[in-house]
């Protein structure tokens, strides 16, 4: 199984730019995460909505068009889709997209459960950051909690922050700056704790110039001036030798956004 994340800055703008079709049929994608769609489903051409062999499912906020969104495509049909975590001052921007996949070997309990995520930003002045902060908590509770029901998990997307000072270019002059905050990063550091494995780190502990996002009106992206803000976590369970994760990788050499795609194998 290959399950793809791509934060696509607008996804109407990707597709129509040709970035979107072309990883469905170069990449053998079984699950595309998608982060920053800005769009509702009702707004998307049907040749965006409806991709052939695929079942797809799409949040959007509430609050104003344009902002936010996240969506799924899936090859299998997943027994049960969430659109946020139930928590309505997030659910409404849009932000979370749960599915939920049974196990096809009746002898164990335990399901598949994927989630696609665009964390908030903590830019905007200090209530944005405070937001930012009681999103990434209700998060990690809602996710533990699945995990205590007997789910398997694994979230991805846009977390908006580096986690260490090898995930950007320029941490020293970053370090008092929104997505380097020590209590963002502290964050990321207790899920951590929490059994939840940052998939890229485990497989390239000390790889530098790793980035996931570029800053477009720099050209940050042709000097390499970019942050790892794209993650995939990955429960324990996906560490063994039978149903582990076998490759991860990040796709710099991929456009269409100020993000390039991430992905693991199963």
């Amino acid at each position: 199984m290959k399950i793809v994340s791509w934060n696509t800055n607008g996804l109407r703008a990707t597709a129509k730019q040709g970035f979107l079709i072309p990883i469905f049929e170069k990449g053998k994608v079984d699950i595309l995460c998608l982060q920053e769609t800005k769009v509702e489903p009702e707004q998307l051409d049907e040749t965006v909505k409806n991709i052939p062999g695929y079942y797809s499912y799409f949040a959007y906020s509430k609050l104003r068009k344009g902002y936010s969104g996240v969506a799924i495509y899936s090859k299998e049909k997943p027994k049960e889709v969430l659109y946020g975590m139930g928590i309505k001052k997030f659910d409404d921007e849009g932000r979370l997209l749960i599915t939920k996949y049974e196990n096809k070997n009746k002898n164990k309990n335990k399901k598949l459960t994927i989630i696609t995520g665009y964390f908030p930003n903590g830019g905007s002045g200090p209530h944005r950051l405070k937001y930012k902060l009681e999103f990434y908590d209700a998060f990690l509770k809602f996710i533990l909690k699945l995990r205590k029901n007997g789910e398997h998990v694994i979230f991805c997307g846009d977390i908006n922050t580096a986690h260490t000072p090898i995930d950007l270019a320029r941490s020293k002059a970053n370090e008092e700056n929104t997505g380097f905050l020590p209590i963002e990063r502290t964050w990321i550091s207790k899920v951590i704790k929490n059994n939840f494995i940052d998939v890229f780190r485990y497989f390239y502990p000390d790889k530098v110039g790793a980035y996931t996002y570029w800053d477009q009106k720099t050209r940050a992206r042709d000097r390499n001036i970019g942050w790892r803000l794209d993650y995939f976590f990955a429960d324990k369970y996906f560490f063994n030798k039978k149903n582990g994760i076998k490759k991860t990788g990040i796709a710099t050499d991929y456009y269409g956004s100020d993000h390039c795609p991430i992905w693991i194998e199963i």
